[in-house]
């Protein structure tokens, strides 16, 4: 997809960008598939329809898992809770506020946003709405939750800390937000003391739990060129935190970024342009770029271990890993699996309709969502 198009036209990626409409050619056409190695064959285990999907917004609405049960959501607010093994709901609610943000699931509880600016959060054995809160704009990003917050950033830029509990404002930040930008917010990376979040202005910034003060900030990339849509610099993916305390931070138009999460200290770049979520397993840090590249890099020192280009302009989404493979879907609606380790096509399934959400994956095990609300179970045969 190009960065023009990216900017200006609705897509099943990003949706609309704000203040801004029209149609132009994509800068990278998508390729036409090639045959993969075959290695690995995808068995369909159920299938349960989610209402009517994502809608004609493209409204980021991936879905949840929590033990047995997974968590989606459509456009209209139907929420559905489904067992993951069966494929058999186990109860169904209808909101009386339209959803638009992924869902998270955590403690006996569902967490979604809607289009008026609510965040609700759902009791997981029934559906009961057990609160509601509403923040500043409509909230796009899933809600991101640790023992006592639930912090939500909305698509003015606002962060926002609501209490677990009740859904009682703790704090709020807003930040500079550009006059232009992608229609999407990156989702923040929470933890106990911390939230990680990424800013439409290309800056990272790390804000103290306790009441919002931003601690560190760092900017991940610069605006380059003369128009506005050139300008564009969001991080629209979620910062990626490991265990030893670096994060990984992708932008549009910007960088690829590993940093030291106590400080923000830079501790290598790529330019790298991507509105995309990167994946870690072990030392290989994975990546899709704007042109739906798929990349993988020595997670220590940024060396390119691999690229593959075979489904440049497919409009992929986050890469999910699952046994081995790599797992994204496209805008006509495959699957495409990946070895993780050399970068080469292993397998493919077609779903019902166009993924623009991000796969859910646990162990060999795939939960994909098609845009048209067919949400399906899979598991990989070697």
């Amino acid at each position: 997809m190009s960065k023009t198009a990216l900017a200006i036209a609705a897509t099943a990626a990003l949706g609309l960008l704000t203040g801004c409409a029209g149609q132009v050619e994509p800068e990278y056409p998508p390729k036409e598939l090639r045959d993969t190695a075959g290695t690995t064959s995808i068995e369909t285990l159920w299938e349960e329809q989610v209402g009517d999907g994502l809608g004609q917004g493209g409204y980021p609405l991936a879905p949840a898992r929590d033990g047995d049960l997974l968590f989606a959501a459509d456009h209209s607010g139907l929420v559905e809770a489904i067992d993951a093994d069966s494929g058999e709901p186990r109860w169904r609610v209808e909101l009386d506020a339209a959803a638009s943000s992924g869902l998270t699931a955590v403690a006996d509880r569902v967490y979604l946003g809607t289009r008026n600016g609510e965040v609700l959060a759902l009791d997981q054995a029934d559906g009961e709405v057990l609160w509601r809160t509403r923040v500043n704009s409509e909230v796009l990003a899933a809600p991101q939750a640790n023992r006592q917050l639930l912090v939500v950033q909305a698509v003015d830029g606002s962060v926002t800390a609501l209490d677990r509990a009740s859904g009682a404002e703790r704090w709020v930040y807003s930040g500079n937000r550009p006059a232009l930008t992608l229609r999407s917010t990156g989702t923040p990376r929470v933890i106990d003391q911390v939230t990680f979040a990424g800013q439409a202005n290309g800056r990272l910034v790390t804000l103290d739990n306790r009441a919002g003060q931003p601690l560190w900030q760092r900017r991940i990339a610069v605006p380059q060129g003369r128009s506005e849509i050139e300008r564009l610099v969001d991080l629209a993916g979620q910062p990626l935190l490991t265990q030893d305390g670096r994060l990984f931070v992708t932008s549009y138009n910007g960088r690829l970024a590993a940093l030291q999460a106590t400080t923000g200290e830079i501790l290598w770049a790529r330019d790298i342009s991507s509105y995309r979520s990167p994946v870690m397993v072990g030392d290989f840090l994975f990546v899709v770029d704007e042109a739906s590249h798929v990349m993988a890099f020595n997670a220590g020192n940024g060396e390119t271990l691999w690229e593959l280009d075979d489904l440049e302009g497919r409009e992929l989404t986050d890469p999910a890993f699952a046994d081995g493979r790599l797992v994204v879907g496209d805008f006509e609606g495959y699957l495409h699996l990946i070895d993780a380790r050399e970068g080469d096509l292993v397998g493919r399934t077609e779903i019902d309709d166009a993924i623009s959400v991000a796969p859910l994956t646990d162990g060999k095990r795939i939960y994909a969502l098609a845009d048209d609300g067919s949400l399906e179970a899979l598991e990989l045969q070697p």
